[in-house]
């Protein structure tokens, strides 16, 4: 497994959400586009602790393992601990599958 690289995370962490931004159908690029803008803070930080624990949770109908990874994600934003492995991760799925 190589090493997690060294340069600075917060922009490529943006060019992924930017990316993912992009993909996604227009309702929920408005969503992703409002839950960014810094006022946001107080939605994205419960709301990332909230989906991480659903994530534990993840046997149980309803709630999914898929739902660890968004809330890291939204965690990621404002946690700069955070941003370098979340953008590491997101490039490892990325060459994974092929995008």
């Amino acid at each position: 497994m190589s090493a997690m690289p060294s340069t600075d995370s917060q922009p490529r962490l943006d060019q992924h959400l930017d990316d993912l931004q992009e993909k996604l159908p227009g309702r929920y690029a408005g969503w992703l586009q409002k839950l960014r803008e810094p006022a946001a803070r107080w939605i994205r930080i419960p709301a990332g602790l909230l989906l991480i624990v659903g994530g534990f949770l993840g046997f149980l109908p309803i709630l999914g393992f898929w739902m660890l990874p968004l809330g890291l994600l939204l965690l990621a934003i404002d946690v700069p601990l955070l941003r370098k492995p979340t953008a590491w991760m997101i490039e490892r799925v990325r060459r994974l599958i092929g995008r």
